[in-house]
């Protein structure tokens, strides 16, 4: 299939009105025209921990949210898109539960990443661990097999809890791979087109390496992958949180890629209304990306701005958003920390928030983000120019929380009359129908303090013009019949 150059919507299944059968009637009440380019709805899957992404099984959907039936409602007016954590599964799946009741002994025992596959003797090493970029003190959680009371040691790369809930898979099991079939065979008769390679930087464990996108070895599981979505019709999006060289990588490989550099450089150009990294970076990031502001983590700083960003005004910027309400994940291992300490991994808020709610800086964020090239994805809590939910945050101690409000139906209608919303449902609606985005783009020269933008086709023209002094954006493009028009976003 090819994927439609047009927004796409992300949002929980239960975050628009409550259940997927709510988020149906929402977009057919609200949203009509607003995301041709189709719907990824965050996991819907029985789960365990991390809001989905520690899944018990891909083959049911959580009953709180809806059915399969509610999936293929959505994919039959939508490009249904969904994530498959590539690199672990639920300790709570009847898998890993039947691992820790018999030991070796369980048909499932080859799915998992017990440290004996890492070093000879099980016995895990410090000095390779500190080479590793960690998502928690240790990558393994040590377990007790109920019927022989022996010790296991499975890698467990994410997760706060000790034991972790969610336990790494090998991906290079016969058995994972007839996993990994059955769940994208099962997505295909459920009308999902699009499937997210969640934490797939991860997969591959080698002693002496960061354990990280480990190259060449990564581009064998990628092309594997790839021939089984492509038998099926579904397109693959890897979500690779890393230095940016290595998106350019699979970019050069042929994948679409995430954006994750875009977010920060537009904030920075707001904040500090000053364009010029911006435009550069426009000239010479590659087309075939996915372009966020906002999701349901954070805006990505280390390791994906490593090298294009100066670490002490990377901190000014951070201290500004820390005073709009903000908070931070960190990089836990010394190793991969800037020489100077600077240690943010993402800047966590709502993109709303983070511009002080100012309605025309937000707007100015989402002009810009929709003329870049790529396939321009709306976080839901963005959609609605939502703000920082700290009151969850106090209420859960999961910083993410801040930027996952759910919201009921009176919210959506209330929110639904800001300005803000409005407007950016009308910027949607442009980038939605107007053909030149099909076309070239070119980033017009232009003052520090100012954005032009370009994309022409045929006849067709729009330019973007931002003036980061006043935040007034301004589209001027060719209507019927060449007339000029002009469109105040």
């Amino acid at each position: 299939m090819a994927i439609h150059n047009q927004v796409q919507l992300i949002t929980y299944p239960d975050s628009l009105g409550g259940s997927l059968q709510a988020l149906n009637r929402v977009l057919d009440q609200h949203f009509t025209d607003i995301f041709k380019g189709g719907i990824h709805i965050l996991p819907p899957f029985p789960s365990s921990g991390d809001r989905g992404f520690a899944p018990l099984t891909y083959f049911e959907i959580e009953p709180a949210f809806g059915s399969w039936e509610d999936i293929r409602a959505i994919g039959a007016k939508y490009d249904v898109l969904l994530d498959v954590m590539v690199n672990h599964i639920s300790r709570q799946s009847a898998y890993f539960q039947d691992f820790l009741k018999q030991g070796r002994r369980s048909p499932y025992a080859d799915l998992f990443l017990t440290l004996d596959k890492v070093w000879a003797d099980g016995q895990p090493v410090q000095a390779d661990i500190g080479k590793m970029f960690l998502r928690r003190p240790l990558p393994y959680s040590t377990f007790t097999v109920e019927e022989t009371g022996e010790e296991e040691k499975v890698w467990t790369t994410f997760g706060k809890t000790d034991p972790s809930e969610q336990i790494d898979l090998d991906i290079h099991s016969d058995k994972v791979r007839r996993l990994l079939t059955d769940i994208f065979e099962n997505f295909r008769s459920n009308s999902v087109k699009i499937v997210r390679l969640d934490a797939v930087g991860y997969i591959i464990k080698k002693l002496g390496t960061s354990c990280f996108f480990v190259e060449p070895e990564i581009y064998g599981f990628l092309d594997w992958i790839k021939e089984l979505a492509d038998s099926l019709d579904i397109e693959l999006l890897p979500e690779v949180h890393a230095h940016y060289s290595i998106q350019y990588k699979l970019a050069e490989h042929g994948f679409w890629i995430y954006d994750f550099i875009l977010p920060y450089r537009i904030l920075d150009t707001l904040i500090n209304t000053n364009a010029d990294a911006l435009k550069e970076y426009l000239i010479t990031r590659p087309a075939k990306q996915f372009t966020m502001l906002d999701c349901h983590d954070g805006i990505p700083v280390k390791p994906d701005l490593d090298g294009l960003i100066d670490t002490k005004e990377a901190r000014e910027l951070v201290d500004i958003c820390l005073e709009r309400g903000a908070n931070l994940s960190l990089i836990v291992s010394d190793e991969h920390k800037s020489g100077d300490g600077f240690d943010v991994h993402q800047i966590r808020g709502s993109y709303y928030s983070l511009l002080n709610r100012d309605d025309d800086a937000y707007l100015a964020a989402r002009a810009i983000q929709f003329f870049a090239p790529g396939i321009p994805q709306v976080y839901y809590v963005g959609l609605l120019a939502g703000e920082n939910d700290e009151e969850e945050v106090r209420r859960t101690g999961e910083g993410r929380e801040i930027n996952r409000h759910n919201f009921s139906i009176d919210e959506i209608e209330q929110a639904l009359g800001k300005s803000a919303v409005q407007r950016l449902l009308a910027l949607i609606r442009f980038r939605n129908e107007y053909g030149a985005f099909n076309g070239d783009f070119r980033v017009l020269e232009s003052a520090s303090h100012e954005v032009r933008l370009e994309w022409t086709q045929d006849d067709l023209r729009c330019t973007l013009h931002i003036d980061l002094s006043t935040k007034r954006t301004v589209i001027d493009y060719a209507g019927a019949e060449g007339t000029s028009v002009q469109l105040e976003v």
